[in-house]
């Protein structure tokens, strides 16, 4: 037993968390030079890498479909504080932040992380198999947050694409409203909507999840791995917060637009999510890796924009939330290309491709607008 506590401490999974977070601590609010930030940047990979660990462990504890909130509920949670602080000591340049990066993050996950999982699901077994009720589901739950929260500010009466104090708590209630009945939803009622299914249809009990361990962890292990996995978190965006200075500085020489830089944030925040959900579907899971990228859609709005009408009590200045012409154009060709998608519940390689395309283009027109 000291063999294994010892085992234990010594995981490059244990050590590399704790280690980020020192090295946070040591550098929050400071000028890095170059070394020091590719020091950060690499502990921030290897954090991130730890993330996914503790994720799945502590999922493969609860069972699905819980298992698949951990890492959406606990990423979105962090990042409502990284937007919130960097909208605090950015001043009038980040009043556009909630909205790129919220956006940038339906954007990464509804086309990027589901067109991966579809394009590993169906390059393992041809056609990736999933169940279109209850992604359906989810999938119209996040094209109406975001609607409601992004799309609505750009036509009010309000100068600008803002909502008025009124508007913006009905926002806020109406996205907390409807994240919680999903949650209800897929984890009580019409769970079994939300498991993954084989490729005749049916449902793939929970103790067969494929990775080499038919027990499920020890509670202990479980605690110790969701400890482990806020750490984790915490190292990721604070590190990203702390090199996103370096981050601002390479935009601005590449004469990128300012929003990209939210793009690069929800880039770097969504990492653990990815890597999760590419692992279930090469494990021929795909349905786990559409809970996660909607459920990390679902909960980057249902989450962040109540948390941001809360903050704008003491922010200064306007709160910008409406999209722009292109932007609703992206969002409404992945809702379209989302729901015939779903539909079927079946998907081949050309509907990952086509999301990814989507991804491509939201990246390129946030670049070069």
């Amino acid at each position: 037993m000291p063999a294994l506590i010892r085992s234990r401490l010594t995981d490059w999974t244990t050590v590399l968390p704790v280690i980020a977070v020192l090295v946070l601590a040591a550098t929050w609010g400071r000028h890095l030079p170059g070394p020091l930030i590719v020091v950060v940047a690499a502990l921030l990979a290897g954090a991130v890498l730890a993330a996914v660990h503790h994720a799945e462990v502590v999922a493969h504890k609860v069972g699905e479909p819980l298992g698949s909130l951990v890492l959406a509920v606990a990423v979105t949670v962090i990042e409502v504080g990284l937007i919130v602080t960097l909208m605090i000591s950015g001043g009038d340049k980040t009043q556009a932040l909630a909205r790129d990066t919220v956006f940038a993050a339906v954007m990464i996950t509804c086309n990027g992380i589901l067109g991966l999982s579809l394009l590993l699901g169906a390059l393992r077994r041809r056609v990736a198999v999933f169940n279109p009720e209850g992604t359906g589901g989810a999938l119209a739950t996040v094209a109406t947050l975001a609607t409601l929260s992004m799309v609505v500010p750009t036509f009010t009466s309000r100068p600008g694409p803002q909502f008025s104090p009124a508007q913006l708590a009905f926002a806020a209630v109406a996205s907390l409203a409807l994240y919680g009945l999903f949650v209800m939803v897929q984890t009580g009622r019409h769970r079994d909507y939300f498991l993954p299914v084989t490729q005749e249809g049916s449902i793939i009990p929970e103790d067969a999840d494929g990775d080499g361990h038919a027990d499920p962890p020890s509670t202990r292990t479980a605690m110790a791995s969701l400890a482990l996995l806020v750490v984790a978190l915490v190292a990721v965006v604070g590190d990203a917060k702390t090199i996103s200075p370096a981050i601002e500085a390479g935009v601005e020489a590449a004469n990128l637009p300012q929003a990209f830089v939210g793009v690069v944030i929800a880039l770097l925040v969504l990492l653990p999510e990815t890597l999760a959900a590419a692992r279930a579907a090469r494990r021929d899971r795909v349905q786990i890796s559409l809970n996660l990228a909607l459920g990390s859609a679902m909960a980057s709005i249902g989450l962040t924009i109540p948390a941001i009408a809360l903050a704008s009590i003491w922010l200064e200045g306007p709160l910008l939330l409406g999209l722009g012409g292109t932007q609703m154009t992206l969002l409404a060709l992945t809702a379209v290309t989302g729901v015939l998608t779903v539909v079927p519940g079946r998907a081949t390689v050309l509907q990952g491709g086509v999301h990814l395309v989507l991804l491509a283009a939201f990246v390129f027109l946030a670049a070069s607008p």
